[in-house]
């Protein structure tokens, strides 16, 4: 399949690389980015950094754009900015209305709580159902890094090309491990020796989450891949896998379908929300659904979920950024409140007492 081509702008209007693509592929294609978590693991850095009780993606924590901004500008490559939704959290109005205002209402979609990603996905799959039905559609978590944006987003241009010609499966970003990390979830493909064939499209034998280390490096051996938990599919097809799946919470969104998008949206919503518990889209969808999935190795770049203190340091190291001591007192409180020991990287070790 053909890679994008290089270059990128940083805005987030119609300069980005997906305005060049041909009018029926732009039509076809939409994006979802997942914004309504609440980056508790991360509060004590975060807090340091923004000085409130701000969640990690509203925040600058790698570099000087929040990882929300830095996103955005990584989707605006394949997908154009006007057919980009993005799901966020109420109460966390004060932090992402700066950063999207120049988005239109009909591209939020605002959960009255947080009760975890099944939610928040099948939400933006139902209201984008209303306007687009027959399109595919991308989702992307709002706090990872790549090292590569170009690189990462032209496989996302195969997924999406992929996902035009397996209309019933959801194609998974596989991440090509460099270490045997328990916190990830790992995809074990249906065929050994993935990598071998980098473009190679797979299908999924099965799911295993935050395996133990000696499971870990077996995982590696086998030639499994890491979850970056970004996923294309056509709309109907992430539908009837969430159907399939998890049918009582699919139903009770179902009841409310027929008022989305209208003036009584928000008060069906509230009754809805106050009724669900927390629901994880990869442990009771995913792991549940092999059948429906495909995966897409992704090679040749690193990428890391900054959900944890000892990534997000390990992630300065890597691209040679250096923690102020207030930082790495932050992460070490994130990390001590965790039970858990953290491994303070730097280049310069003179940084930590500035």
């Amino acid at each position: 399949m053909d890679h994008l081509r290089n270059g990128r702008q940083s805005s987030f209007g119609e300069s980005s690389r997906a305005a060049e693509l041909p009018g029926s592929r732009r039509a076809d294609r939409w994006a979802v980015i997942l914004a309504g978590g609440d980056g508790t693991r991360l509060r004590p850095l975060t807090r340091l950094i923004a000085g409130d009780e701000r969640p990690k993606q509203f925040c600058p924590v790698i570099g000087d754009q929040t990882l929300l901004d830095q996103t955005r500008n990584r989707v605006a490559l394949a997908v154009r900015p006007d057919q980009t939704i993005f799901v966020v959290t109420q109460h966390h109005a004060r932090f992402y209305k700066p950063l999207l205002g120049d988005v239109r209402r009909q591209q939020l979609v605002a959960q009255p709580k947080n009760v975890g990603t099944a939610s928040a996905i099948l939400y933006g799959l139902l209201r984008l159902s209303q306007v687009a039905p027959s399109s595919s559609v991308a989702f992307f978590p709002s706090d990872h890094y790549f090292s590569d944006d170009d690189r990462f987003m032209s496989h996302v241009e195969s997924a999406f090309e992929a996902a035009q010609v397996c209309e019933d499966l959801v194609i998974l970003l596989g991440i090509q491990p460099d270490g045997p990390e328990v916190e990830y979830g790992w995809i074990e493909p249906a065929s050994p020796g993935l990598m071998k064939n980098p473009d190679a499209l797979c299908r999924v034998h099965r799911f295993w989450e935050k395996p133990t280390t000696h499971m870990a490096h077996a995982l590696m051996d086998m030639g499994c891949l890491w979850n970056s938990f970004v996923m294309v599919g056509r709309v109907s097809a992430f539908l009837e896998m969430i159907r399939r799946a998890a049918p009582e919470l699919y139903g009770r969104f179902d009841a409310v379908r027929p008022v989305l998008n209208t003036a009584d949206e928000g008060r069906a919503i509230d009754g809805l929300y106050a009724q669900l518990r927390e629901t994880n889209f990869s442990q009771q969808v995913l792991a549940a659904r092999p059948e429906d999935l495909a995966v897409l190795p992704v090679s040749g770049l690193r990428w890391s979920d900054l959900g944890q203190p000892g990534r997000v340091l390990s992630t300065m190291a890597d691209i040679g950024l250096e923690p102020s001591r207030g930082a790495v007192l932050g992460f070490s409180h994130a990390a001590e409140s965790r039970g858990q020991r953290v491994n303070l990287l730097t280049r310069d070790r003179e940084a930590l007492t500035r």
